[in-house]
């Protein structure tokens, strides 16, 4: 199979089979292999109806139903266990992206050896709040991983079937796919400018509070892609500097009170941070110490990506 298009959805009833027949008819008239993967993420209204309806009379269309609201990032998860196809293309459900991309991405995949090619908006139909928030993002998100990429969370996305079945996407984490993909060993990441649909129906999931989750997967994913592995890196190292820090201060107090004056320690100050120094100190060991004790038991501590193999059997 040529092309799986995975499509998140959540309360989007009036825009599916305007999609679907858009998909359909760019699928067609390229003469492409494909299937079409809802993934249903618990909406209210009628739109696992409007699925079902499709299903019947299109044997190309998956679908997935959630009992309730997950979120995207756990929709593409379990839309990426099920795909097939050579190239894997990622959309949102509110017409906003345009399948007349599909193509060229598919080009980019499979044509010039992309891993994943990432779309930018680079002409956008959002409100101020999201446009802003978004280049925010993006901006800190390339400085960080250095991927130079504008257009991060971008839901119109195409990858290579072998980067979705090694990737996990879960909690808010959707906005750094590319960098996940990054991180598990692809590093080959283009950008393709796409066109942005003005939203025809519905209304836009987006709210306040991504500024906020955004900030902190970011702080989370460049974290756990630096020091999920080895946090005694971190800590341990953060840890013995501050230690150090005020160890070299108690000692010079302690030389200045034999030496130098008669004075009480406890009336400075700096003896006060001196203590508080090695007491964090300790602690951040402790707890890289332990992070490490943790990461060195997990069940998933020595799964890595093999990319080849050369006479070696699975076992």
């Amino acid at each position: 199979m040529d092309i799986s298009v995975v499509i998140p959805l959540y309360n989007e009833e009036e825009s599916l089979k305007e999609l679907n027949d858009w998909i359909e008819r760019v699928m067609t008239s390229n003469h492409f292999s494909f299937e079409v993967i809802f993934i249903d993420d618990g909406s209210n209204d009628d739109s696992w109806k409007v699925i079902e309806e499709l299903s019947k009379s299109h044997n190309y269309i998956k679908a997935l139903g959630f009992r309730r609201n997950y979120g995207k990032s756990a929709a593409l998860n379990e839309g990426f266990r099920v795909a097939e196809g050579d190239v894997v293309i990622t959309m949102d459900s509110d017409l906003q992206d345009s399948p007349d991309e599909i193509p060229e991405l598919y080009k980019m995949i499979k044509v010039d050896g992309f891993d994943m090619v990432s779309g930018w908006k680079k002409k956008r139909y959002d409100p101020f709040v999201k446009n802003f928030t978004s280049k925010f993002y993006n901006w800190t998100t390339r400085v960080l991983s250095g991927i130079k990429l504008h257009d991060f969370n971008c839901g119109l996305k195409a990858y290579k079937l072998e980067v979705v079945q090694s990737i996990e996407v879960y909690g808010e984490m959707h906005r750094y796919i590319p960098v996940i993909a990054k991180w598990a060993g692809f590093r080959k990441i283009g950008e393709k400018v796409v066109q942005h649909q003005k939203r025809k129906y519905g209304v836009t999931k987006f709210g306040l509070d991504r500024f906020i989750k955004g900030y902190l997967d970011l702080i989370s994913i460049n974290f756990v892609s630096r020091f999920g592995q080895r946090p005694m890196h971190l800590f341990g190292a953060i840890g013995s500097l501050t230690f150090f820090v005020g160890f070299v201060i108690a000692a010079y107090l302690a030389y200045a009170k034999f030496f130098m004056a008669a004075y009480k320690m406890t009336e400075r100050p700096l003896f006060y941070f001196g203590l508080l120094a090695m007491l964090i100190g300790t602690q951040l060991f402790l707890t890289g110490f332990l992070a490490e004790m943790v990461s060195r038991n997990a069940p998933e501590r020595n799964n890595y990506q093999i990319k080849t193999k050369i006479n070696i059997k699975n076992t």
